[in-house]
């Protein structure tokens, strides 16, 4: 499975972005999509999850009400971002094959793309 990011950019707080992950295969029902956020000097998080099968989305309680996770038929990956802060800058990544909200349980890896929210 490939993935390739895009969307992201530079947006004063308070504003909206949307990134989109493109998947060139599908893996399986039990697994779960998500994208994950990494700031400088810090690990990599998690910011929303998705199932590959009927199981709930989750996210991050800094971003809850805030972001929306989905996909679309052909498994591309959305992240919808509202109401932006200057703390949700980072690099924004979407990864595919996990079981949980760990990176460590992720097979596949987007390239990520640059988030950047002026105050």
């Amino acid at each position: 499975v490939q993935l390739q990011a895009c969307g992201g950019g530079l947006v004063q707080a308070g504003g909206s972005l949307r990134l989109s992950c493109s998947a060139s295969g599908r893996t399986g029902s039990s697994t779960r999509m998500a994208w994950f956020r990494q700031a400088p000097g810090k690990e990599r998080d998690v910011v929303a999850t998705i199932s590959m099968g009927t199981g709930p989305t989750t996210y991050a309680d800094s971003v809850k009400g805030r972001f929306t996770i989905s996909k679309d038929a052909k498994n591309t990956l959305y992240l919808q971002m509202n109401s932006l802060k200057p703390e949700d800058t980072a690099v924004y990544f979407c990864a595919a094959g996990g079981i949980g909200t760990s990176p460590k349980t992720y097979a596949y890896w987007g390239q990520g793309t640059l988030v950047t929210v002026s105050s």
